[in-house]
């Protein structure tokens, strides 16, 4: 009898859960529910209530449960996948003290700059904790609370992560993983400890506030009895440790053994890997995480991906296939149109002020295929920026996993083929994260039970590749886009002072 295991990926736009088939592989059933940030706040707030993820969990497991039709006796363990650097306040009873703030929260960056200061500095926070802390870390919320909302901050007992939180929803226990964990700007990334110095310069009384931290193949707890019961499962259904959305969606790529990198093309762009030491970039623009398999998980993230092919493709009223087709009908190099893609400022590199610059505009190059291929070669050479920051930290690639809405678009593999010079290829599933968490959650288990497997067999078993979208580099074109590559990161560093000047014009 086959034995199967529920995935859940909470975003902040929905919550996926998928039921995984453990002796099959098959993915037999998904659900997925929608929710919204809370709106009206002040410029920079990003905020969602905790209640709004638990109503989409609940109707994920019931979905699946009911429309696969199994035994419900077979599920053996939940796996939780969580939107990084979220802050989950607790009082003494366990309830939320108020909308948790979110990784995508910029308001915090005065007690990003706080920190920093009472660490000594950038150079020293990273020596500290091995990471900077960006306002979207979970540190500078912590004392944010502390700062402008002192009577809560007076009433809280417990901070949590948003796949925390969901853990102990599910079982009654608080935990936390490295993986997640890493993403704080609290935790010793190299040593996988909390870091009493970054604590203090919050407030030594948080020490108290963080939970346990156990081990990626660790379980968080039992599912409580009250939930089986409203569910139809077994006592003892297991949850696994869980981890944020990067450390599932790399084991969902099979992103858990050097060699292997994984690029998410969505309005945002991230590019990770794995690596069986801590990554530390004493610049601060990779990100120096743990991942959810006991290794490391060097990362990058960009602004600015399918923000700038959307811009284009509805400006011009094309469908996704159209815009695919304007690009392809424009050879590699563009005729020399290229996008410095910052329409949100940008993160790597640190560019907040920056803005979207066409570079090589003349008669010929002014049309929509030239914008189109534009958008699609400067968002890449956008994040190739950051892998070559990886290289240089000794990270090399052998091959490129896509996802993301990005990565269906044949002539864009082609171009991150070419840019990245490796070759790239997607995973058959669209539900990376969800099917991570699953993995894992069957990793877990397996060593509950007393037959340990490798995290990286349990990939090879479960994370199949869709072979038909394999795309290879051109030696060309690798050559043509490391001339672009260079133009590309002078023309970044030319312009940081005028997009300053740019902001300041705008702003009067």
């Amino acid at each position: 009898m086959s034995e199967y295991f529920i995935g859940i990926d909470s975003g902040t736009q929905s919550t996926k859960t998928i039921l995984l088939d453990a002796g099959s592989g098959e993915v037999v059933a998904a659900a997925s529910q929608h929710y919204d940030l809370i709106e009206g706040l002040p410029a920079g707030h990003k905020e969602q209530n905790p209640a709004d993820w638990i109503a989409a969990i609940r109707y994920g497991i019931k979905t699946v449960l009911e429309t696969s039709g199994v035994d419900r006796a077979a599920v053996k363990g939940i796996g939780v996948s969580g939107q990084q650097h979220g802050f989950v306040a607790l009082d003494e009873n366990d309830q939320v003290i108020r909308p948790a703030k979110l990784w995508c929260d910029t308001a915090t960056s005065t007690e990003c700059e706080a920190i920093i200061g009472a660490l000594g500095g950038l150079e020293k926070t990273i020596a500290t904790v091995g990471n900077g802390v960006p306002a979207g870390f979970t540190a500078s919320k912590i004392l944010w609370l502390k700062n402008h909302e002192p009577e809560n901050f007076a009433r809280l007992r417990s901070v949590l992560l948003p796949h925390d939180y969901i853990n102990f929803w599910l079982t009654g226990r608080k935990t936390m993983e490295c993986g997640d964990a890493s993403g704080t700007a609290l935790l010793d990334v190299r040593n996988r400890t909390w870091s009493k110095a970054a604590i203090d310069a919050i407030d030594p009384s948080v020490a108290k506030m963080l939970p346990e931290l156990i081990a990626s193949d660790d379980i968080s707890g039992i599912l409580r009895a009250e939930l089986a019961a409203e569910f139809g499962l077994s006592a003892d259904v297991i949850v696994s440790s869980g981890g944020g959305d990067n450390m599932m969606g790399a084991i969902g790529t099979g992103n858990v053994a050097p060699g292997v990198v994984t690029v998410s093309l969505g309005t945002s762009g991230t590019i990770y890997a794995c690596a069986d030491k801590p990554v530390v970039d004493p610049q601060g623009e990779v990100a120096a995480f743990c991942d959810s398999t006991g290794k490391w998980l060097p990362l990058v993230c960009t602004m600015n991906v399918t923000v700038a092919t959307e811009m284009v493709r509805e400006r011009f009223n094309l469908s996704h296939d159209d815009l695919s087709k304007a690009a392809a009908s424009v050879p590699a190099g563009n005729d020399g149109l290229m996008l410095i893609p910052f329409f949100e400022g940008e993160r790597t590199p640190n560019v907040p002020d920056g803005t979207g610059v066409y570079f090589g505009l003349r008669d010929k190059t002014f049309s929509v295929a030239h914008f189109a291929r534009a958008a699609m070669e400067g968002t890449t050479l956008g994040l190739n920026y950051g892998l070559n920051r990886m290289r240089e930290l000794g990270i090399n690639p052998t091959e490129i996993r896509a996802t993301g809405g990005g990565a269906k678009s044949a002539v864009w593999r082609q171009i991150l083929a070419d840019v990245f010079n490796a070759e790239v290829v997607c995973v058959a599933s669209e539900e990376g994260a969800a099917v991570g968490a699953a993995v894992q959650a069957v990793w877990a288990y397996a060593r509950r039970q007393g037959s340990p497997v490798e995290i990286a067999e349990l990939c090879r078993r479960y994370i199949a590749l869709d072979e038909a979208s394999r795309a290879k580099p051109n030696a060309e074109h690798v050559r043509l886009y490391q001339r672009m590559q260079t133009l590309h990161d002078q023309t970044v560093r030319d312009l940081e002072q005028a997009f300053k000047t740019h902001r300041q014009l705008i702003q009067n």
